[in-house]
């Protein structure tokens, strides 16, 4: 077989022009029994075949189980408990968000995204304690109070959602 390749300058493609020197090689019959015997091959099973179970329901994920008896609220992160605040002033440093959620519990972790353009604050951060005790009593404390002459909020980062049995009641 050659192949020669043709540049079609209308269309600006690459066309591959296959011209047969020889009868093709593939066209016996053991060949086509071949590919008989791959196309009726034994069924594949898991994720995105059509024999797998789980995608005989289109609404059927994986999940995480719901824990206090599958009830909607706060879900603990991978590494702990996540509290997302907002309405931060952009002249805050990372010092006075620290210093304020600090007198509730250990922090594990800060987070504060800053502008590029400005160098300020983008107005949000998520603190992370290690218990949900502390991250508790900061969420209740720190919700509504005053930072730099602005109201922040607090809250959960995560939260989880209602139980399967109450979406189900709604259909």
């Amino acid at each position: 077989m050659r192949c020669s390749a043709l540049r079609n300058t209308t269309a600006s493609m690459d066309v591959l022009d296959l011209e047969d020197d020889k009868p093709s090689e593939f066209l016996d019959d053991e060949g086509e029994d071949d590919v008989q015997r791959v196309k009726s091959g034994k069924k594949k099973k898991g994720r995105g075949f059509s024999g797998d179970k789980s995608s005989s329901r289109p609404d059927a994920y994986d999940s995480i189980e719901g824990g206090e008896g599958g009830e909607s609220g706060p879900a603990r992160s991978v590494e702990g408990w996540i509290l997302f605040v907002t309405n931060i002033h952009e002249e805050a440093q990372e010092d006075d968000i620290h210093e304020l959620f600090s007198d509730y519990g250990e922090i594990k972790n800060l987070h504060v995204n800053l502008d590029r353009r400005t160098g300020f604050i983008k107005g949000y951060a998520l603190v992370e304690y290690e218990t949900f005790k502390e991250a508790q009593s900061a969420l209740e404390a720190l919700n509504g109070a005053e930072m730099l002459g602005q109201n922040i909020s607090v809250d959960w980062a995560f939260i989880r959602g209602p139980s399967k049995k109450s979406r189900s009641s709604r259909r």
